[in-house]
């Protein structure tokens, strides 16, 4: 495939290159792996606000621009090859207001994009449950009418940006005598209100970032209600080809990716660089390989969704490999690092900010989040492959 961006498309990147270089320049930030999900800078998101760069796909009548996935995705790769602390406002614009877009009423449209579009609304995602997980559609959170309102109670687990978030964007059982798939709603409120209680996990690096969030007689108005009651599980499904395929899937720890370059040109082994090793070189030529390949898959997920399409097996095949991308790199540090890549962020000895030691601990989840490297083989065997559901 002979892949070309339009002249506007490079222009546009390079805008974006300009501004990230800049706030770098006066260490506004530093770059650091996984900071799409764990760098929480509410003033930088306010600054890329200020730039347009939120809801960039969006309907100009709702504030957006209106503009290409292929366009956005230019964007979100750029954040994640200079490690921009985006995390309170990626989920929000990844998928939250997109839903509102498709499925929200006008009043929540006119009420909540505008607070989305300004960088205000750090949104959590609680879908997943201790007992439901790959398989969303077994969860037990409810939301029981009263009047005007929903009583939710209910946990969730693995809630990202839950220790930051101000509002959440929740799944719920509306109807607990449906099939399991066909009485569940969606969700969209202030976690302000009470009953919501936070409790932060702390994950193998010592970073937060996922959290357990319990609900207890938490009333929330019926306006929260995103789209049809009892059809949230089919709206969620476009919502995941969103999640699934970011570029965050095989960019999140590009820092590491090119710190790892410069530290083989500039440690010498034996009088040479180890980028010159017979036996390091093979190693990142195969990374970059790798990862060529990765963002083709990205962006043709862009291209299915520009063409109007759900990119339902893209999507899947795309957010697989570029997991499996992601920890060949981890596992690729640690074995040109040696011991030293073991060393996390406190140690004096650590080369590289510590970034192999927090990829590799990290990299094991990867395949994990946002649906299982198992489930997503399924959903390629079945839409792609239609091979039978036996």
């Amino acid at each position: 495939m002979d892949f070309r961006l339009t002249d506007e498309q490079e222009k546009f990147r390079l805008e974006v290159r300009k501004f990230l270089e800049e706030e770098i320049k006066q260490g506004l930030w530093q770059p650091t792996c996984d900071a799409w999900i764990m760098g929480h800078d509410p003033e930088f998101t306010k600054r890329v606000a200020k730039q347009g760069w939120i809801g960039l796909t969006w309907p100009k009548e709702h504030g957006g621009q209106e503009r290409s996935f292929i366009d956005r995705l230019v964007l979100t790769e750029e954040m994640l090859r200079y490690g921009a602390p985006a995390a309170c406002h990626w989920f929000a614009d990844r998928q939250i207001g997109g839903a509102i877009v498709h499925y929200g009423t006008e009043e929540q449209k006119r009420e909540l994009l505008p607070i989305i579009l300004k960088g205000e609304a750090y949104v959590g995602l609680g879908m997943s449950e201790p007992d439901a997980g790959s398989d969303l559609a077994s969860l037990k959170t409810k939301a029981a009418e009263d009047g005007d309102d929903y009583i939710i109670d209910g946990q969730k687990t693995w809630t990202s940006g839950g220790s930051k978030m101000n509002w959440i964007y929740l799944v719920a059982r509306t109807d607990p005598d449906a099939p399991k798939h066909r009485g569940i709603s969606e969700f969209f409120f202030e976690t302000s209100l009470p009953g919501v209680d936070v409790q932060p996990i702390v994950d193998i690096t010592g970073g937060v970032h996922f959290n357990e969030v319990f609900f207890e007689n938490v009333r929330i108005p019926k306006k929260c209600l995103i789209g049809e009651k009892n059809k949230g599980f089919y709206q969620i499904l476009n919502q995941l080809d969103y999640e699934r395929s970011g570029m965050e899937r095989l960019m999140a720890n590009y820092p590491l990716f090119d710190a790892l370059i410069k530290y083989t040109r500039e440690t010498r082994r034996k009088g040479k660089p180890l980028a010159e090793d017979q036996v390091i070189r093979p190693k990142l030529a195969q990374l970059q390989i790798e990862f060529e390949i990765g963002r083709l898959h990205m962006y043709r997920v862009a291209k299915v969704m520009d063409e109007g399409r759900a990119p339902n097996w893209e999507s899947s095949m795309s957010k697989a490999y570029g997991t499996a991308f992601e920890q060949h790199l981890a596992s690729t540090a640690i074995e040109i690092m040696g011991l030293y890549g073991q060393l996390s962020p406190q140690s004096k000895w650590v080369p590289i900010q510590g970034m192999a030691y927090h990829s590799y601990l990290s990299s094991k989840g990867y395949s994990l989040q946002a649906g299982t490297t198992e489930v997503l083989k399924n959903i390629l065997a079945l839409r792609k492959l239609e091979l039978p559901n036996q």
